[in-house]
């Protein structure tokens, strides 16, 4: 069986770190007991080494090729995807009565790490899917929920987002789609989109297109957006398939990574208009949209953050296997060759990979515990808490992990050497499906921009003070412990100067916007390490109170290495942060001020 994810790590989050027991209190979760999470767990990791793993190397040397009239994939792909939907992974987390499993979101979300760590781009076509149908019922009306959604929960549709165009990308508000009513509550839309991922195959029998558009008439900027479905197919009422809707594929793209996912250039209306339908009411589509926005963003820090794991668990394995050299200590040519793990760069580069593999999984998973208590939390006052700071945190769930598990694979390449840059090993594939984590969902630089402009702003908001409030009650459990006090007091430290840097940039901004903004995404930086380490540090408590009341042998080790890494994190990952906030404090304007013609 392929090794996906470290199966300890991924209880130890769930079950010790973040109690997803506890859930079962909540009467939606009162039919299912824990045995029903792991056996879902199990479920999805044998489905993922089974149907995924296999073609993700093949996925990625042979791409999906366009002949004119249909797109052709990898045959593996189809078997994957159904066995995906008929494992009920697309519907798990709605209603029984939706024909879903009421799955937790936590649990939903640590199922679908292994899928990623299988086979990310296959995976892609399920985790668009789960997103779209999501938007769908959230703000569909009945008949459209009724012709479509069932289909998506069960595998007969897919889904897209349609949000790009060959020249907007993040400006959403400068987009040219235009949708023309047909005097039947229909639309017929016109327009380009491009980089859509999922945007057209042969899986399913249908896709729907959720797509932004201005209807004709409608106010120019974010304020004339509005949302349509677009199925590929018409549907007639009794669900059968019906004739080609105005939608063609011009062509496909070909990237770097996620090679098995295609990614599409569509036309909307190359004839007499692709027949859309309203989502919610008009001109209010872009705030829809965030919804299936902001799941992928979580949803993309935790691809990066499994694909980061993975070349954690390549490049260790390698290390432990791998012979060469002698410690420098050791002046004797003739003595056997030590394993390369024992080499103090190497474990150096190996811890890294760890505190930033396992920091991005506990992050994303965390987040999820957030949409949960979002919809499910008992009190009105925690749901709204839980959506405010997870509102705040949304930018660097999504930034973090795309960095930061990106480095990790680029330090496994680093730990194989010469063998890391062959293509006889998973690393430099890894590396180039990372590498797009950064870029879709929002660039660094977007993510930047909305925390520090949008969620803090000159005067803040309630997620941070809801940050402020859940970091300092960490802080005050570590409180005498040996090792977590001194780990809280180096937290506390870098909580202060993030504390600092917020005020100093929240009156920049106040005074000029474009000054304030300028360093936006170190800024993000900044807080995205804060955060990663107050994850770290909440890790560290729970393992240092399992060392102290006499861990199994077995779990010893595994506690040590949480406690480890935490120590590491706070040395070396927060230390440096005081330096590049003081140069934000103050008000630098290096990018500011460089022009255009002096590059």
């Amino acid at each position: 069986m392929a090794k996906l994810l470290n199966d300890r790590d991924i209880e130890f989050q769930l079950y010790e770190v973040l109690e997803t027991e506890s859930l079962l209190q909540r009467p939606r979760y009162r039919e299912h007991d824990r045995a029903i999470f792991d056996a879902t767990l199990s479920t999805a990791r044998n489905i993922a080494a089974e149907y995924f793993a296999p073609h993700n190397q093949k996925g990625d040397a042979n791409e999906p090729t366009f002949d004119g009239q249909k797109v052709t994939l990898i045959p593996e792909t189809k078997p994957a995807w159904d066995a995906f939907a008929d494992a009920g992974f697309l519907a798990s987390h709605h209603d029984f009565d939706e024909g879903g499993s009421q799955l937790p979101e936590v649990v939903l979300r640590a199922s679908m790490a292994y899928f990623n760590a299988a086979n990310v781009s296959s995976t892609a076509y399920s985790f668009l899917t789960i997103g779209a149908a999501n938007l769908l019922k959230s703000f569909g009306s009945d008949e459209l929920k009724q012709k479509y959604l069932a289909p998506m929960l069960d595998g007969r549709y897919s889904g897209t987002m349609a949000l790009t165009e060959p020249d907007q990308g993040s400006a959403l508000g400068d987009l040219r789609t235009l949708a023309k009513p047909a005097g039947d509550g229909s639309y017929r839309l016109f327009g380009n989109k491009m980089y859509i991922s999922g945007g057209d195959h042969e899986l399913t029998d249908n896709i729907i297109h959720m797509v932004l558009a201005r209807i004709e008439g409608a106010p120019s900027g974010v304020r004339g957006i509005s949302l349509f479905l677009v199925p590929k197919f018409h549907v007639n009422d009794d669900g059968s398939r019906s004739q080609r809707n105005d939608v063609a594929l011009a062509g496909l793209l070909h990237k770097m990574g996620y090679r098995n996912t295609t990614s599409t250039v569509l036309n909307f209306g190359e004839k007499d208009g692709a027949v859309g339908y309203l989502v919610g009411e008009p001109n209010k589509g872009l705030g829809y949209m965030f919804q299936m926005m902001n799941e992928a963003r979580i949803g993309v820090g935790l691809g990066a953050a499994t694909l980061g794991y993975q070349s954690y668990l390549e490049a260790l394995d390698y290390a432990r296997d791998r012979p060469q050299g002698r410690h420098a200590s050791n002046k004797d040519p003739d003595t056997p060759q030590v394993r390369i793990v024992e080499h103090a760069d190497v474990r150096r580069m190996l811890l890294m990979q760890k505190a930033y593999a396992e920091g991005s999984m506990a992050l994303c998973l965390y987040a999820s515990t957030l949409v949960e208590d979002a919809n499910t939390a008992p009190d009105e006052s925690e749901r709204k808490a839980a959506a405010e700071l997870l509102d705040l945190i949304t930018p660097m769930v999504k930034t973090w992990p795309s960095k930061y598990g990106l480095m990790a694979s680029d330090l496994g390449i680093q730990v194989l050497g010469g063998a890391g840059y062959t293509r006889e090993y998973l690393l430099e594939q890894l590396y180039r499906d990372n590498r797009l984590n950064p870029i879709h969902e929002g660039t660094e630089g977007i993510q930047g921009l909305d925390l520090l402009g949008r969620k803090l702003g000159p005067k803040g908001g309630d997620g941070y003070a809801e940050f402020q409030r859940r970091i300092l009650s960490t802080l005050d459990q570590a409180t005498g412990m040996e090792t977590c006090g001194s780990l809280a007091s180096q937290l506390k430290n870098a909580l202060s100067t993030l504390q600092s840097v917020t005020s100093d940039l929240q009156q920049q901004l106040s005074v000029d916007p474009d000054h304030g903004l300028s360093n936006a995404t170190m800024y993000l930086d900044i807080f995205g390490k804060i955060l990663v380490g107050w994850v770290w540090l909440k890790q560290a408590i729970v393992a240092e109170k399992a060392l102290a009341s006499g861990a199994s042998e077995s779990d010893e080790a595994f506690y040590k290495g949480k406690v480890h890494a935490a120590r590491y994190f706070m040395s070396w990952e927060l230390a440096p942060l005081e330096g590049y906030a003081r140069l934000l404090s103050e008000g630098n304007r290096s990018n500011l001020d460089m022009q255009s013609d002096w590059f």
